[in-house]
């Protein structure tokens, strides 16, 4: 599985905390981590919760992710934003537990972690935690295991609601704020990363066409 992480620029000054911590749990279990940024502070390019969101539908979408980490102070403009976009679910995630629930019942393709709120003494630790409770082993069985038919089947039914409720994402870009667009593909690391895994040709020549 490639798995996405997405920083905004508030909690910068964090990513690489963030970034050692899913490596060192989630490689091991054979999945691949991509750092689409931000990568500090300082960087040029920064991102917002906004953005965050926008960036995990062009990642989800196209295929060139098929899970994303993201976050913002509390986790919940980032969930927010994820969630505004089409084959988006996005669940906001703060301890392990909330980590293995969300896996088992919801199943979803993106977290929002708070990495300013709770995010304190021996933060990395629980990190790790959340890691290994969401990508070890297989998710979507349920919890409780009995009702998991119940659980798989209301997932299917949001799903299909949230296909009827949403733009396709091409459209979605085409129609978005284009300077935001930019802005939020603007990452030092966004065209080697993305253009090697994308699936979606259609998305990836739009992205070309405007940042040429």
């Amino acid at each position: 599985m490639k798995i996405a992480l997405i920083i905004e620029n508030s909690q910068a000054a964090k990513a690489s905390i963030v970034h050692e911590s899913l490596a060192k749990i989630a490689e091991p279990l054979g999945h691949e981590v991509h750092h689409y940024g931000m990568y500090a502070a300082e960087d040029k390019a920064s991102l917002t919760y906004v953005m965050n969101g926008l960036l995990s539908g062009i990642l989800l979408n196209s295929g060139a992710a098929d899970f994303v980490v993201t976050g913002c102070g509390t986790g919940m403009g980032s969930m927010l934003a994820a969630n505004a976009m089409p084959g988006v679910f996005c669940g906001l995630v703060i301890d392990p537990t909330d980590a293995f629930l969300f896996g088992q019942i919801n199943d979803g393709n993106a977290i929002a972690l708070p990495f300013a709120k709770g995010f304190g003494w021996a933060a990395e630790l629980n990190l790790q935690d959340i890691f290994g409770k969401l990508f070890d082993g297989e998710r979507g069985l349920g919890y409780p295991r009995e009702r998991a038919a119940f659980m798989k089947a209301n997932r299917g039914i949001l799903k299909d609601l949230k296909a009827v409720s949403c733009h396709d994402m091409l459209t979605v870009l085409k129609n978005a704020d284009q300077d935001l667009l930019k802005a939020a593909v603007a990452g030092e690391k966004f065209a080697e990363l993305f253009y090697a895994n994308c699936k979606d040709e259609a998305i990836a020549d739009y992205l070309r066409g405007l940042t040429a």
